[in-house]
């Protein structure tokens, strides 16, 4: 029977498997860090490994159960695909990877940025990125060559401003679960949780229009009625954020 023995764990702020891309390329500036377990010489391990500028991070998917021969990819195709020809998470393994960028190791904490995993994910191990080695430019890229056309996506002043406060205030991933998700097929209720023509995040929602190829994001809204803020019951227990934010919009 095969075991593996996680070194470390993951550490960022998202939660959620929807605060994250689907792949690391996506994710932008996002931060993380791994914190490998101590007493196992691994601060001898990581000798060598500042000179590289990317690494690759094999990990576990500990929120994924169970797995699927056939899955549907969140993007460029509208039919299912074996799930060795995806990155889909219901694999018979559960074994992530993401190639991430280095800035920095600190004892036995390794700081990356541009990644895909949650935080708590269990670390399984780490490689250089080598690009002698894993860069294949013309390499062909099967059914993800059918990509659809991105969307601009901009925000307006007022949405801006309300983004700001809300990284600000304990909700830090919505601005770019907002560009994730209507950079592509915006309109697309099968992939974009809707609610009317609001997309939604969590208990927040967001207006936003469609017009050739672009999309303005208009203002972000509370998912609550003021009779629900007025309610003490809080199952997401974030109503506070929720009435603090609806007082600063009305100002």
């Amino acid at each position: 029977m095969l075991e593996l023995e996680p070194i470390g764990i993951f550490h960022c702020k998202e939660k959620y498997p929807y605060d994250v891309p689907r792949q690391g390329v996506l994710a932008g500036a996002n931060r993380g860090e791994i914190e490998l377990f101590p007493g196992r010489n691994f601060e001898q391990a990581l000798l060598g490994l500042e000179g590289f500028s990317r690494i690759w991070v094999l990990f576990h998917f500990s929120q994924a159960e169970g797995w699927r021969p056939m899955v549907l990819p969140p993007r460029h195709t509208e039919h299912k695909q074996g799930v060795f020809a995806t990155r889909s998470p219901y694999r018979p393994n559960h074994i992530g990877m993401s190639c991430v960028k280095l800035l920095g190791i600190e004892g036995l904490r390794i700081i990356v940025e541009g990644h895909d995993l949650l935080e708590g994910t269990p670390v399984l191990d780490i490689k250089p990125y080598l690009p002698y080695a894993d860069a294949f430019p013309d390499a062909k890229a099967g059914w993800t060559e059918q990509a659809e056309a991105k969307y601009a996506v901009s925000f307006s002043e007022t949405a801006a401003a309300q983004l700001d406060w809300l990284e600000n205030n304990g909700v830090p991933c919505i601005r770019a679960f907002i560009l994730d998700r209507l950079e592509n097929e915006p309109l697309n209720s099968r992939r974009n949780r809707m609610c009317g023509d609001l997309l939604a995040y969590r208990t927040w929602r967001v207006r936003f229009e469609v017009t050739e190829g672009r999309v303005l994001v208009q203002e972000i809204l509370s998912g609550y009625t003021q009779e629900e803020l007025q309610d003490t019951a809080d199952k997401y227990g974030d109503k506070q954020v929720h009435r603090l934010f609806l007082t600063q919009r009305r100002r």
